[in-house]
């Protein structure tokens, strides 16, 4: 089946793919050839792709999956492909949203830091393949 991932900017991802699996806001799905026409709202989370026996891992951040005739779209603002996260910034970024979290600041900010650490940990999880 065909997958493609689009961003605001450029073009993540598009290629064929045997497996996927997807963060949707209620729950992973998990997608093989010939699934149920289906459209559904992306978390924040990783989406997962096996082709043959090589897997990939992308950190999407929200959006809208489609998938329709063996060809799947994901359109997001925001998705890096896990072999390209910098794990020291992305570990730097969770840090400071787990400060920020700690000092129970206002409830704009937390809301902003829990926003903040679900986008570094969903990189962290895309860069080490977990």
């Amino acid at each position: 089946m065909k997958l493609k991932i689009i961003t605001h900017e450029r073009i993540v991802f598009e290629g064929d793919v045997d497996e996927m699996v997807v963060q949707t806001t209620s729950g992973q799905i998990g997608i093989l050839k010939d699934h149920i026409p289906l459209t559904t709202t992306l978390d924040i989370g990783v989406t997962k792709t096996r082709t043959g026996t090589t897997e990939r891992f992308f950190a999407t951040m929200g959006g809208v999956f489609q998938f329709k005739d063996n060809v799947a779209t994901i359109l997001t603002d925001v998705c890096e492909d896990g072999r390209d996260i910098d794990v020291t910034r992305a570990n730097a970024a969770k840090n400071r949203a787990e400060a920020r979290l700690a000092d129970g600041a206002a409830k704009a900010d937390t809301q902003r830091a829990q926003a903040a650490l679900a986008r570094s940990l969903a990189r962290l999880k895309a860069a080490l393949n977990k």
